[in-house]
């Protein structure tokens, strides 16, 4: 276990836990714990299924591009590796960027494919998964716009939407197309921390340059692949876009279930932008996702904060402890060390 990524991972928890306790503060504590304890059970049951189905749906996807790869797994098992990634993503900082190394170990533990491989496989996924995610977002606030006259804090986060819209399309093509001097620029400056690194681990001998650029290499052409494939592409897109449907509907589902209905046009913009919080430096962007969701929807709806916050906090309960606990099994299974 890796004392330093273990300290990173605590000190995530503790700031999440920080930031999470003065939003609680800033609401109505007994209002919010009355509205979470009113809860309608069986509704909340619809949102933990919704929860299951937008796993299902994303193992999909990533079953799909394993597939491009030449890598067969089935649904099952796509879905459980899925938990796994949702668990590592969840355990460590910075979200998506901090478990996705992990994810790429998994992947390769249960279907032997290359390291490169898997990880280009979860990067494509992540990647696809971003354009259904802001498509739905301008699309709720086009529909919103048409209606009202956009709040100061919906005009900025459409702002924010369409700069993601445009920056990384333009980001991930600029690296594309600058993919061979980018390899050596990683070749050069990540080679030698590789070496330090090994050198410290038993039975572990130091890569050379050659072979670090024969796996970005590997990673670059694993990624033209999927790229090139416009079937894989479209299952994996549609897989994508069911899976942020679920998500919606898992918070919408959560209203209801305070007998609290909400215009679902607005879940479907904050959702996404939501989860553009996910970078934060906390594990699974926990604590400044459900401020971000309970900011953009006490603006947008004429709801109590407290019931905001009681319907994003359940919602949020069931996004991440569910992949938690099923991907905890899933690593504990496989022999995944997460803090490695």
């Amino acid at each position: 276990m890796d004392g330093d990524r273990l300290r990173a991972t605590v000190v995530g928890f503790l700031a999440a836990a920080g930031v999470l306790a003065v939003l609680v503060y800033t609401l109505d504590v007994g209002e919010l714990s009355e509205n979470i304890l009113r809860a309608e059970p069986r509704l909340l049951a619809l949102v933990v299924g919704a929860i299951l189905v937008w796993l299902f749906a994303w193992g999909l996807a990533l079953r799909t591009v394993l597939s491009v790869l030449g890598e067969k797994i089935r649904p099952r098992v796509a879905f459980l590796v899925f938990n796994g990634a949702m668990f590592s993503n969840n355990v460590t900082p910075f979200g998506q960027a901090g478990g996705e190394p992990v994810t790429a170990l998994l992947i390769s533990q249960v279907t032997d494919a290359e390291y490169e491989r898997s990880l280009a496989a979860i990067a494509s996924v992540d990647t696809l998964n971003f354009f259904p995610s802001i498509g739905f977002a301008l699309f709720g606030a086009a529909y919103y716009a048409t209606r009202i006259t956009l709040p100061r804090q919906l005009r900025f986060a459409t702002g924010v939407a369409v700069l993601l819209a445009v920056a990384v399309p333009v980001g991930g093509y600029t690296a594309w197309r600058y993919r061979a001097s980018l390899s050596g620029f990683v070749v050069g400056r990540l080679t030698p921390l590789v070496q330090r690194v090994a050198r410290g681990l038993p039975g572990v001998s130091e890569p050379s340059p050659e072979s670090v650029a024969q796996r970005i290499e590997h990673f670059f052409g694993a990624i033209e692949r999927v790229a090139t494939d416009p079937k894989g592409l479209a299952l994996a897109m549609s897989a994508s876009t069911l899976g942020w449907f679920c998500q919606m509907i898992g918070l919408w589902l959560a209203f209801q279930a305070l007998s609290q209905p909400v215009d679902f046009v607005v879940i479907m913009f904050a959702v996404p932008m939501g989860a553009v919080a996910g970078a934060t430096p906390t594990p699974g962007g926990s604590g400044f996702i459900e401020t971000v969701l309970i900011a953009l929807l006490t603006v947008l709806l004429p709801v109590p904060g407290a019931t905001v916050g009681a319907a994003v906090i359940l919602f949020r309960a069931a996004v991440f402890g569910v992949p938690v606990l099923i991907g905890g099994l899933v690593v504990s299974w496989i022999g995944v060390d997460v803090f490695g």
